[in-house]
């Protein structure tokens, strides 16, 4: 089945599948009936260390890939709970940061096609 991606604040539509929040924090500014999610994997999320030292920084971008997988290692039943929902079918992984390419959504799913 599908991994796609998607922010958070943008509108659910019918064709986002299972809806994932994979952040640590709550979305600043938006209530849980706008987010209109499915599960909230919070625990695939980066440790609040990983996410500091990040802050966002797309020249850090590699490193934090290689940091962040280490972490889901460990994650084990984060992961075999999401890979349980991708069984039943399409998953949209949500994230709430502006940059759409170097996030831990985008990261999640390139640690998820191991698996594939």
């Amino acid at each position: 089945m599908a991994v796609l991606l998607k922010r958070v604040y943008a509108e659910a539509v019918k064709g986002d599948g299972f809806r994932i929040l994979v952040d640590r924090l709550w979305p600043r500014g938006l209530s849980r009936d706008q987010a209109k999610l499915d599960l909230w994997l919070k625990e695939l999320a980066p440790s609040h260390e990983l996410r500091k030292w990040y802050a966002h920084a797309p020249l850090r971008w590699e490193e934090f890939k290689d940091r962040y997988f280490e972490e889901l290692d460990q994650a084990r039943s984060g992961i075999e709970r999401l890979r349980e929902c991708l069984a039943k079918g399409d998953v949209t992984l949500l994230f709430a940061a502006k940059d759409e390419d170097h996030n831990n959504a985008v990261a999640l799913k390139e640690y998820l096609s191991r698996f594939e």
